[in-house]
């Protein structure tokens, strides 16, 4: 079964609470859902990949620019509904949202038609509250931000 490392970006917003940049999945399987359509920037590795090395260049594929530096909260790692596990790290730090520039994939749009369409993998990234993004990460990455949340009100 497939691995993901991923790195979830969070930061304490102008109403002092807590924010994470989250991404919408593209593609038109996606298009017109916004809850449970969310994702933390992440993406597979090879098994002798380094994790941390592959969540850091998946975000960078993902979103068009390196991560920021900032202090790290590992967040361990989860298995997801369909059985893939994702490892994935929390990091302080700021990131402009308008900048992000995700990378594609291709599939055949529409179904059955021999065409192949490109997509981008995030359509949108956005900050969010970390309450609100409970409600639109996909359901096996809530637990990420319940261990985000939990390692933040202990430090």
């Amino acid at each position: 079964m497939a691995s993901s490392a991923g790195l979830l970006l969070h930061r304490v917003g102008d109403g002092g609470e807590v924010e994470v940049l989250v991404g919408h999945m593209g593609g038109p399987l996606w298009a017109r859902k916004e809850e449970r359509a969310w994702t933390i920037p992440k993406g597979e590795h090879d098994p002798d990949e380094d994790p941390h090395a592959a969540a850091v260049r998946e975000f960078t594929e993902e979103l068009g620019s390196a991560p920021p530096e900032g202090p790290e909260i590992d967040l361990g790692q989860i298995r997801q509904r369909a059985g893939k596990t994702v490892r994935a790290w929390a990091r302080r730090a700021d990131f402009d949202a308008s900048t992000a520039t995700s990378n594609t994939f291709e599939m055949e749009w529409p179904p059955r038609s021999g065409r192949t369409a490109s997509f981008p993998e995030l359509d949108r990234v956005a900050w969010v509250p970390l309450a609100r993004a409970r409600e639109l990460v996909v359901a096996g990455q809530v637990e990420l931000l319940d261990r985000l949340a939990e390692a933040l009100a202990r430090s």
